[in-house]
């Protein structure tokens, strides 16, 4: 089905896997079973041991918990999805009154979303707008269209995409978003390291990618300064499988940041200050 990528359904198909964990797990997302067809736990399935599955459901968690976060205070009430996909935190996270969710994505992965919440009886939670754009074309326009305001702080969630873009594009991408940010405005995103994909230990995981089209293009061994380098600073840099971040099904050990090579995966929070 091709207005609902891939990434968009094997990333459901983690979500509800973890949600059917039952006591163990570490959030529940009640509707990303059905949103993870056709192919979502096909995908799963083929990256079996890659961690694949398990790195969704921690980025998922480490994300609700930065929305909660950086929301608690009333600084910031418009939140821009990019590349929203399958998500559906505006439908089972709690918001703030007064809150607005915009998510930007294709218009046919969009419709098709829509349809399929409507037809599980979904309710968001939240006053919510959906934003049809190419986002390779120039999509700010629509965003404000739909009642974006870019004088007011806003958080910025960019999930599962980066890796997806040349560096040209996620450079690109994240310098527009800083366009956009009124100060006090705050990025909720995640990277790989270059060496993960330099890795020979990667490369039939990133074989596979290929394979369906999806290949991952971008990663940086150092988030603080690239992110330093475009406007945005970090102010929360975590891995996978740190105390914070630890699952049971996690399968590599967290290695120190001072050694140089072991692949890694980078969840942040950052602030926008401008260059």
């Amino acid at each position: 089905m091709e207005a609902v990528s891939y990434t968009a359904q094997w990333t459901a198909a983690a979500r509800a896997l973890e949600t059917e964990r039952g006591d163990s797990s570490t959030f529940q997302d009640p509707y990303a079973r059905a949103l993870a067809a056709p192919r979502g736990f096909e995908l799963l399935e083929k990256n079996r041991g890659s961690g694949l599955a398990p790195f969704i459901a921690i980025r998922t968690r480490y994300l609700d918990e930065s929305i909660r976060e950086i929301l608690s205070d009333d600084g910031i009430r418009q939140i821009v999805f990019i590349a929203a996909g399958m998500d559906t935190r505006p439908f089972r996270l709690d918001w703030p009154d007064g809150a607005t969710v915009y998510e930007v994505d294709f218009p046919g992965l969009l419709e098709e979303k829509r349809r399929r919440l409507d037809g599980l009886g979904a309710q968001p939670r939240v006053t919510r707008h959906e934003v049809a754009v190419d986002l390779r074309l120039e999509w700010l326009p629509e965003l404000e269209r739909a009642g974006f305001d870019r004088t007011r702080p806003t958080l910025w969630i960019t999930e599962g995409l980066l890796f997806f873009l040349t560096p040209e594009q996620a450079t690109g991408l994240l310098r527009v978003l800083g366009s956009a940010s009124a100060p006090g405005s705050w990025l909720g995103v995640d990277f790989v390291s270059q060496a993960l994909l330099r890795s020979p230990f990667s490369q039939e995981f990133r074989r596979s990618l290929e394979e369906d089209g999806t290949p991952w293009l971008f990663g940086t061994d150092e988030p603080e300064e690239y992110l330093t380098s475009i406007g945005w600073k970090a102010r929360d840099v975590k891995e996978p499988g740190e105390p914070s971040t630890a699952h049971d099904d996690w399968p590599f050990q967290v290695q120190p940041r001072d050694r140089k090579g072991p692949s890694r995966s980078w969840l942040v929070r950052a602030e926008y200050v401008g260059n």
